[in-house]
């Protein structure tokens, strides 16, 4: 079998594309007994300062899908992929479950290097899953989220991954009935050969045509909405439901994400900062809720529901902290999704342990309650499965959930899609990281919608709370007009 190598950050050696071409070949044979698809893999150590996000969006062709997944703060975390080796979807309340038990059996036909050979690997080294999950069980049926199903997780043909110091490369060829393994490994090396380490790009600071920015619907409907909302907990029908409104940044032309996402690097970087492409749309935003982290029997996420704005006078905004601590209503608020989180785990774990006292998250323009939660699972539940019990929280639907799920969309008059949605990985051994698809905007075009919500409970007052999503709001708005 013949051997090409090239000199690049991503090269891969002689001995790992004869690696990847016996995996491949082993892999054909099981394709060729089932007739299911199998996967051969092959992960490399590449320099640790190589900007992963920006070699994903400048690499990316116009037929593909990619992903970025970083926490700039976190000893540069990032995850990231591009093209498709495998797509996984589904819909329906048995999303989470569903695509858990077929990221499983891709896994029962994956030929890749052993992870308990490699020591110093980040998270999220070697063959991975990656994409997330819409607000909805059948979420994302309007037009502009048309390529983002209700669930939906991709393995990449290259997936990247860094933290504490280390980054890896994995490549990840998809092999079939009747494939040839030379065919496999020519497009296995233009991929990797194509891999383009250039900087991000840069936002236009003066466009020629002003972008135009407009809500979807009025903001007395948003006003009205949250009244509806609490005369309905004021009946005692709920306790709290979050709603959300749309606005719209009309550009004078096509949008590109890697500005976007850059900016949101900089400006937020203790947040998740993410990418979800197709060749059809981005959807960007920078979240601070951690939804679910596994890592083999432990467990990890955090109750955040409570917001005010920051201040540049640090005095002021050391106030506004206290205050957001002090609040009745945010407290009450942060209760309500604490005590959900824990009864949720509760039955899978041995013990769920969450803080005292919620803590402030202070990201660029707003500070949140927090409040760090937890478990020691009984068994090591699929991280999906875990996202599929915690998913909705009342942070991003409400309390009884059962109550709140029909009024969102009946208030809002808007689909969700995967905003207040989970987006993330997990990895063959069934562990990932998934955060709430917060402060984001889906871009099409020319077109940006941004989305932001807030929790309404029974002293909600409407005025206060569109206040809250104009705060919110200013995550993206500033960058995309």
């Amino acid at each position: 079998m013949s051997v090409r190598v090239s000199e690049s950050p991503f090269a891969l050696g002689v001995a790992e594309w004869e690696r990847l071409g016996l995996r491949v070949e082993h892999a054909a044979a099981v394709a060729e007994r089932t007739g299911e698809r199998a996967l051969a893999s092959v992960t490399v150590a590449i320099p640790a300062d190589v900007d992963l996000a920006a070699v994903v969006l400048a690499s990316r062709r116009t037929d593909d899908r990619w992903f970025c997944f970083e926490q700039p703060d976190r000893d540069g975390y990032a995850v990231c992929g591009l093209g498709v080796a495998v797509l996984v979807d589904a819909d329906g309340s048995s999303r989470f479950s569903a695509t858990a038990r077929a990221c499983r059996a891709y896994a029962g036909r994956t030929f890749a290097d052993d992870p308990g050979e490699d020591h110093r690997r980040p998270a999220g080294s070697g063959p991975v899953f990656l994409g997330g999950f819409a607000f909805a069980h059948e979420g994302g049926r309007a037009p502009e989220w048309g390529t983002l199903a209700p669930a939906q997780l991709v393995m990449p043909e290259i997936s990247f991954a860094r933290g504490r110091g280390e980054a890896r490369m994995t490549v990840t060829v998809a092999v079939d009935r009747g494939d040839g393994a030379e065919a496999l490994l020519d497009r296995a090396r233009d991929r990797v050969d194509s891999l383009w380490p250039a900087p991000m790009p840069m936002l236009d600071p003066d466009p020629t045509i002003r972008p135009r920015v407009a809500g979807a619907l009025p903001a007395a409907h948003y006003e009205e909405a949250v009244r509806r909302a609490v005369e309905r907990i004021r009946a005692g029908d709920l306790d709290k439901v979050v709603l959300a409104r749309e606005v719209r940044v009309h550009a004078g032309g096509p949008i590109d994400p890697a500005p976007i996402l850059d900016a949101l690097r900089s400006a937020f970087p203790a947040c998740y900062c993410y990418c979800v492409g197709t060749p059809e749309l981005a959807l960007v935003g920078a979240s601070p809720e951690l939804l679910v982290r596994r890592d083999g029997e432990r467990a990890q996420t955090v109750a955040l529901a409570g917001t005010t704005r920051r201040s540049a006078d640090p005095a002021v905004d050391d106030h506004l902290g206290e205050q957001l601590l002090r609040s009745d209503k945010d407290r009450g608020e942060q209760r309500i999704v604490t005590e959900r989180i824990e009864r949720a785990l509760g039955p899978v774990s041995l013990w769920v342990a969450a803080a005292d006292e919620p803590v402030l998250v202070k990201v660029q323009n707003v500070q949140h309650l927090a409040t760090p939660i937890r478990a020691q699972l009984a068994e090591p539940i699929p991280v999906l499965e875990l996202a599929g019990r915690l998913h909705p929280t009342p942070a991003v639907g409400g309390e009884p959930n059962a109550a709140a799920q029909p009024l969102i969309p009946a208030l809002e008059g808007l689909d969700r899609g995967w905003y207040a949605g989970a987006i993330g990985w997990t990895d063959l051994a069934e562990d990932g990281e998934l955060c709430v698809a917060l402060r984001c905007a889906l871009l099409r075009d020319d077109l940006a919608r941004l989305y932001a919500g807030c929790g309404i409970v029974a002293d909600s007052d409407p005025a206060a709370e569109l206040a809250e999503t104009e705060v919110k709001l200013q995550a993206l708005l500033p960058l995309l007009s």
